[in-house]
């Protein structure tokens, strides 16, 4: 009884080792996602919004896809209530995140548990998951990392305001696929069982029908709920041995 009270408590731990830990682990990808602000930081000048706006928008908001789609309902008549529910459903995931988490944080004090998610994101997600699914502690990576993310997501927004044209379009060079990639890397790499793929199999076809068919920005949250729900109800793939 007194070891699992210990590996319980150690799977929970975050301190400022595990911390940096996150972060240096999480750096290389980080690199990737300067290209992304600076591209964001770039259009968000074009479309008129100040160069203080657009940086402290990134840092406040930290939601990459989120803020290019708010770029294309800017203009001198905000659409508050469009752009609110834009926003929500492009980060909709995120609730589903702090569901698969809670086990977890829920043993952090408050402003701890809410500072980590604050900066919680699809990359240190993964990675953190897949942490807690080997059975050694995460949060080190989801906060850690996630500060990397951010600091880097910041920096290149700040490069693409202040030093112009430099990355205009990502997709030409493949940019746009980087953390796609990372992500199904992430999928393929982690404990696979049959439960896992089936779980991941409906929110990939849920995902994939509702881009086809329903509005834009939806298959994300289709494919979440989807995925979450179904797991749920046919078991965490965790629990199979």
């Amino acid at each position: 009884m007194a070891s699992t009270h210990t590996e319980h408590t150690e799977l929970h731990r975050l301190d400022r080792t595990l911390v940096w830990s996150g972060f240096k682990e999480l750096t290389p990808i980080s690199l990737f996602v300067t290209a992304f602000g600076a591209a964001f930081g770039v259009a968000a000048s074009q479309g008129g919004l100040s160069d203080s706006t657009v940086v402290i928008m990134s840092a406040v908001v930290f939601a990459g896809v989120a803020q290019f789609a708010a770029l294309d309902l800017w203009g001198p008549h905000l659409p508050i209530f469009a752009l609110a529910m834009t926003v929500f459903a492009i980060n909709a995931r995120h609730l589903l995140m702090g569901a698969t988490l809670y086990p977890w944080l829920r043993h952090l004090p408050p402003v701890k548990r809410y500072g980590v998610m604050v900066v919680a994101s699809d990359a240190n997600w993964a990675m953190s998951m897949q942490a807690f699914s080997r059975g050694s502690p995460g949060l080190g990576l989801l906060f850690g990392g996630g500060l990397a993310l951010w600091f880097f997501w910041v920096f290149g927004t700040w490069l693409g305001v202040y030093f112009g044209n430099s990355i205009n379009d990502p997709k030409s060079v493949g940019m746009d696929m980087v953390m796609g990639c990372f992500l199904l890397a992430m999928v393929v790499g982690d404990k696979k069982t049959p439960k896992t793929l089936l779980i991941w199999t409906v929110a990939a076809v849920s995902s994939m029908l509702a881009y086809l068919y329903l509005p834009e920005n939806s298959h994300i949250v289709v494919g979440s709920l989807a995925g979450g729900i179904f797991g749920t109800i046919y078991g965490a793939p965790e629990n199979e041995h």
